[in-house]
């Protein structure tokens, strides 16, 4: 590699790599407003487990940031090269533009091989770990839930508020019991009670002091006329199992969250006959492991799409603002990521081979990418 590829190459990895680190902040920070920031603000999440939780978010974001980011990161280095008439020093000198495009494209196969590697190891292990964390929150730290002058619908089933909360010493406790339509079935109130967490039994221990509570029918829980029984005591206990608290809450692993060896292991796994499953039943089981495998792929060699793109563009459109190259980048992307979606819609239509139409947005981009070149060289 030449004093000028390697001018290129530096140019274009330092970049890119900024560029992509630009496209992980902005969905790193979006991802976490949406999911972390109400669990910390209201200090059910400690900042350490904040901090990790961001930690594991990486290699998620950077999965989708990596395509954009190189797209945007050769878009700038090219318009600026242009601009500044580098380009054209250089085509004069006889260099064509596959010849300058070299590092450019090497550095995309580096891009592919990471994609390759995010998206079938780091990004699952990642993804599994993230979202285990956040459903285990409440197990780990159930009394941090409870929020005073908040009505608290953590707990499905159930929607309670406090008035005060001392540590676990509770003021003005409110308490109802829903249906499954979300009706009041249960109704419990009391001055004054306690909330301890039993780790041995895996359950909360709410004890109530002063309490009143109300019975509704179940068949019509909001028919207020008719009596219905009531009682109410000086102090009560109740135990309240965590599980049944919080619902179940196991990880349902979907198909994106597995590396390459799960899914190898599901696709053989559904292609065996099973009792109760019908031939048809498989096929689209295994088709749907297919889809995932061939998307990750596709999406990994989307780097070296956009850079074909990206090249004969960047040396076109000839710009030096960053904001004006970034747009085409994130319209570009966009683009992209549209047609990817389209292309989805199909996953249930088997004949039609969807797995292998995930290829298409990357065969499209590649071949304008391919035609501009050709425009580019012959200008």
């Amino acid at each position: 590699m030449n004093i000028i590829h390697r001018h290129i190459f530096g140019n274009v990895f330092l970049t890119c790599t900024a560029a992509v680190a630009m496209f992980a902040f902005v969905l790193m920070l979006g991802n976490a407003m949406k999911e972390l920031l109400a669990p910390v603000l209201a200090g059910q999440l400690p900042f350490s487990t904040f901090v990790q939780m961001l930690g594991l978010m990486i290699p998620v974001v950077v999965s989708y940031a990596l395509p954009m980011g190189t797209l945007s990161g050769i878009l700038l280095v090219l318009g600026r090269m242009s601009s500044d008439r580098e380009i054209t020093a250089l085509r004069a000198s006889g260099l064509s533009v596959a010849w300058l495009s070299a590092p450019i494209l090497f550095f995309a196969l580096l891009g592919v091989g990471a994609g390759l590697l995010i998206n079938f190891h780091f990004m699952p292990r990642a993804k599994v770990a993230y979202e285990t964390e956040l459903t285990n929150v409440v197990r780990q730290n159930p009394l941090s839930f409870i929020v005073q002058k908040t009505f608290i619908r953590d707990f499905p089933g159930f929607v309670l508020y406090v008035g005060e909360k001392q540590d676990s010493k509770l003021t003005d406790f409110w308490l109802w019991e829903l249906d499954a339509q979300n009706r009041v079935r249960r109704f419990a109130r009391a001055d004054s009670g306690r909330l301890d967490y039993d780790e041995a039994n895996n359950k909360l221990v709410l004890t109530l002091e002063h309490a009143q509570a109300e019975m509704r029918d179940e068949k019509d829980p909001e028919n207020f006329h008719e009596a219905h029984g009531a009682a109410s005591w000086e102090r009560a206990t109740f135990d309240l199992p965590l599980s049944k608290l919080t619902g179940e809450r196991t990880l349902k692993k979907k198909l994106k969250w597995y590396t390459l060896s799960q899914l190898m292991a599901e696709w053989y796994r559904a292609g065996k006959p099973e009792e109760g499953v019908s031939a048809e039943d498989r096929a689209k089981a295994r088709m749907r492991v297919q889809i995932t495998i061939q998307e990750k792929c596709a999406t990994a060699f989307s780097v070296l799409s956009f850079a074909l793109v990206a090249i004969p563009l960047g040396i076109k459109v000839s710009r030096k603002e960053t904001s004006a190259n970034l747009g085409i980048g994130l319209g570009l992307a966009l683009t992209y990521y549209f047609l990817s979606i389209v292309v989805g819609w199909f996953d249930n239509n088997i004949e039609l081979r969807p797995d292998l139409l995930m290829w298409l947005p990357n065969l499209g981009f590649q071949a304008l990418g391919f035609w501009m070149f050709y425009k580019i060289d012959r200008s």
